[in-house]
C-alpha cells in the first residue's frame, strides 16, 4: 500500500510498491443484521436510515481507494514518460492525491461514530415499542369487556394492570426522550466535525498540490527548442514536508456555537452580539462561520437507562 504524509513522510509514491496492502479495521454491514421487515413499527425508519447510512460509509471508503488507485496510476504514467520534470511532479502529486484519499476513508470512520449513536436510539426504541403494545392491549381489552360484561369482576383487575402498564410506559417514554435527544445531537456533532476535518484537510492538501504544479514549466515551445533543465527537485520534496507538517500541527479550532448540558441551546459569539432578524435568525454581524470542535457532554452510555423524575415505576403506580 502507498504510503503517504502522515507515515513515514513518504516522499515519493512509488518507494514502497512491494508493499502488502493493509487491511481495513473497520468491519462493514452485516448481513445477518438485515431485519428490517421484523422491526418494531417504532424502529422501523430509524432502521432503514441506519442501513442508508450504511451505505454512504462504504461510496466514501470505495472513493477513498479509489483515489488512491489513481494516485498510484498517475505516478506510474509519469516515470514512463521519459520527462524528468513530468516524472517527479507526476509522482509528487501522487503524494498528495493518496493523502486526499487517506482523508476520506478517514472521514467514513467519522460518518461510522455517528451511525453507532444512532443506533442506541433505535434501540431504545425498540425496547419502548412493548410496553406501547402492552398499554394498548389492556385498553382494548377493557373497552371490549364494557361492551360485553359491564358488571365483570375482571374490570377490576384489568383496571389495575393499565394503571401499572401505564406508569411503565411513563419510564420507557422518559428514557426514549432522554436517549433521542442526547444521541442525536451527539451522532451529528461527530459527523459534522468529521466533516470540517476532512474539508479543512482537504484545503491544506490541495494547496501544496498546486504549489507543486507551479513547479512544473508549461511554456509552449516549437520543435528544435530544448526546455531547460528541470532543477525543482528539492523544491518539490520540501513542499511535501510543508504539507506534512501542516496536517500534523492541525487542530480544530474553538466552536463559536456551546450548547449546555441541559436546558435550552445558547450560542457565544466572538467579538459581537448576533443580530436577531426579522424572523428570528441569528447572524454573526457579517462576520464568516468559524470552524467547529464541540465535544458532546452529557450523553448516556448504551446501556444505561434515563428514568423519570418522580420516583420509581411502584411510586407511580400508587400515585395514579
Amino acid at each position: 500500500m502507498i504510503q503517504v504524509l502522515g507515515s513515514n513522510r513518504a516522499l515519493s509514491i512509488r518507494s514502497n510498491k512491494g508493499s502488502a496492502p493493509s487491511s481495513s479495521t473497520r468491519k462493514g454491514f452485516s448481513f445477518s443484521s438485515l431485519r428490517g421487515s421484523v422491526q418494531p413499527e417504532l424502529a422501523r425508519r430509524l432502521f432503514r436510515l441506519i442501513k442508508s447510512q450504511n451505505n454512504l460509509i462504504a461510496a466514501h471508503d470505495t472513493a477513498g481507494r479509489e483515489r488512491v488507485s489513481v494516485a498510484t496510476q498517475l505516478s506510474e504514467w509519469g516515470e514512463q514518460s521519459y520527462d524528468e520534470a513530468i516524472s517527479d511532479i507526476s509522482d509528487k502529486v501522487g503524494v498528495i492525491l493518496s493523502e486526499l484519499g487517506e482523508q476520506e476513508e478517514a472521514y467514513a470512520h467519522g460518518l461510522d461514530e455517528a451511525r453507532s449513536a444512532l443506533k442506541v436510539i433505535r434501540n431504545t426504541e425498540k425496547s419502548v415499542q412493548p410496553s406501547r403494545d402492552s398499554k394498548s392491549k389492556i385498553a382494548d381489552e377493557i373497552q371490549k369487556l364494557k361492551f360485553k360484561e359491564p358488571e365483570s369482576t375482571r374490570l377490576v383487575v384489568l383496571e389495575q394492570e393499565l394503571v401499572r402498564a401505564e406508569a411503565e410506559n411513563l419510564v420507557a417514554e422518559a428514557q426514549l426522550s432522554n436517549v433521542t435527544r442526547q444521541k442525536l445531537k451527539e451522532a451529528f456533532n461527530a459527523e459534522f466535525l468529521a466533516t470540517i476535518e476532512r474539508a479543512e484537510k482537504q484545503i491544506i492538501l490541495a494547496k501544496h498540490g498546486r504549489r507543486l504544479l507551479a513547479l512544473l514549466d508549461d511554456t509552449p515551445m516549437v520543435p528544435g527548442d530544448q526546455r531547460p533543465a528541470y532543477e525543482h527537485g528539492s523544491q518539490a520534496r520540501q513542499i511535501l514536508n510543508d504539507a506534512e507538517d501542516d496536517l500534523r500541527d492541525w487542530r480544530p479550532e474553538v466552536d463559536p456555537y456551546s450548547t449546555p448540558e441541559s436546558g435550552s441551546p445558547t450560542s457565544s459569539y466572538k467579538g459581537k452580539n448576533p443580530v436577531i432578524g426579522e424572523e428570528g435568525e441569528h447572524r454573526n454581524g457579517g462576520g464568516s462561520v468559524a470552524q467547529h470542535e464541540h465535544v458532546m457532554t452529557g450523553a448516556v452510555s448504551p446501556g444505561s437507562g434515563c428514568r423519570a423524575s418522580g420516583g420509581t415505576e411502584d411510586d407511580m403506580v400508587h400515585a395514579l
